[in-house]
């Protein structure tokens, strides 16, 4: 999330929020301690801050998050994408990626992508 957030050099105030949220009521983060949030973006951004930033990024992603929540964690990045209601050519570009290192099945992605822009459409 933090790395999607992250990916068009702006980290806007809706991104931020969605994430907090995400992070206080979702069951995959019962257990989370919220505290770690700064320091895990410290981590994310100094991935990224690396010329090979990303594969860093997938390769930590990879052998940290059990891979029954890879889905889970596409999902949360393009909730975080749709947040402000655009998203931007870094973050499309990320997704993409993620889409790729993680396995995410194309169609799948495709329902998860909608489901995010239905939720945070506005009048």
């Amino acid at each position: 999330m933090i790395a999607v957030s992250a990916s068009d050099d702006a980290i806007r105030t809706s991104e931020l929020v969605t994430i907090e949220r995400m992070v206080n009521h979702l069951p995959v983060f019962a257990d989370y301690d919220v505290e770690r949030i700064k320091e895990v973006s410290n981590a994310v951004f100094d991935m990224l801050a690396e010329e090979e930033g990303l594969d860093i990024l997938w390769a930590t992603v990879q052998t940290t998050l059990p891979s029954r929540l890879f889905d889970t964690a596409y999902a949360m990045a393009c909730d975080v994408v749709a947040a402000d209601g655009t998203a931007r050519e870094g973050e499309l570009r990320l997704l993409e990626d993620m889409r790729y290192e993680l396995n995410i099945d194309r169609l799948l992605a495709s329902a998860i992508e909608a489901g995010a822009r239905a939720r945070h459409r506005v009048l």
